[in-house]
């Protein structure tokens, strides 16, 4: 049975684009006599307001969507994504990485740009903290010097070397890619897992709840056609399944940028009380 998720983060009201987004993952289940499930991915403890998730169930409810209750949430689970990373640092393809953001930045700065490289996952980080000898690292720890945690790519990629990383995409990328595609995730490079604020990245939390959650075709915008790439390197690494993937086309503003929660009068919430019903915005 085909299962689909719409995972929105509640960091402010639900906007064109999300609608666009969630009525996808809703109709690709519908038409497959499948489930569809709503997530809420507010593992940035930071930026996410639960003030928010109220919000984003009434504007799904009142555009016809349902889905199982109660919804995962991905604060209740930092022990899964945890246990995740436990088991990629006893693999030997985690390192701590000492570098600030400005550090990072810098670095970067002084770098080629890695081919490939998009918008969502910026330009390769340079490797600055990967060759730091054990002592070393264990001596800025033990002074509490604040560190992420990184994924060895290289590592990585040589532990899964017998198997063949690919996905199969139902959409199409943003440059029209579609059918079988060959993951590389040395595109993207050594991601970080974990840092003192952030219990788990997007990419661990994601994956982990996919598997746990049985999605079988995971519906997003294009925007996210690179991660796919890192995300299943993750999977082989933890031995978790690959769901199909079905990357959409975005809705963009009258700039040609994507819609923003910054974006008031494009949100769901706005049109509703300007007199938009459920059709309008699906014709939207």
């Amino acid at each position: 049975m085909i299962v689909t998720r719409f995972a929105p983060s509640p960091t402010g009201f639900l906007h064109i684009g999300h609608a666009y987004a969630a009525l996808t993952a809703w109709q690709a289940a519908r038409d497959r006599g499948g489930k569809f499930l709503l997530r809420i991915e507010d593992i940035d403890l930071a930026r996410c307001r639960t003030e928010f998730e109220p919000a984003i169930v009434e504007d799904l409810s009142w555009l016809g969507m349902s889905w199982e209750t109660p919804a995962r949430r991905q604060s209740q689970h930092f022990g899964d994504y945890s246990a995740a990373i436990k088991r990629l640092e006893l693999k030997g393809v985690v390192y701590p990485c000492f570098c600030t953001r400005q550090e990072i930045a810098a670095e970067i700065a002084r770098a080629a740009a890695a081919p490939h490289a998009d918008e969502l996952v910026g330009v390769r980080y340079p490797g600055t903290c990967r060759s730091l000898s054990a002592t070393d690292r264990a001596g800025r720890i033990a002074r509490g010097t604040a560190y992420a945690l990184r994924l060895d790519c290289e590592k990585a990629l040589a532990s899964v070397s017998g198997e063949e990383l690919g996905f199969d995409e139902l959409g199409s990328g943003p440059e029209g890619q579609t059918g079988h595609q060959r993951a590389h995730p040395e595109w993207i490079g050594d991601i970080i897992l974990a840092r003192k604020e952030l219990p788990a990245s997007y990419h661990v939390a994601v994956v982990v709840d996919d598997a746990l959650q049985g999605v079988t075709l995971a519906t997003r915008g294009q925007d996210l056609f690179a991660a796919t790439h890192i995300q299943r390197l993750l999977q082989a690494l933890l031995g978790l399944p690959a769901p199909r993937y079905l990357h959409h086309r975005l809705i963009l503003n009258h700039d040609g940028k994507k819609f923003s929660k910054r974006d008031g009068a494009a949100t769901i919430r706005s049109l509703r009380n300007s007199g938009a019903s459920p059709e309008d915005i699906r014709r939207m």
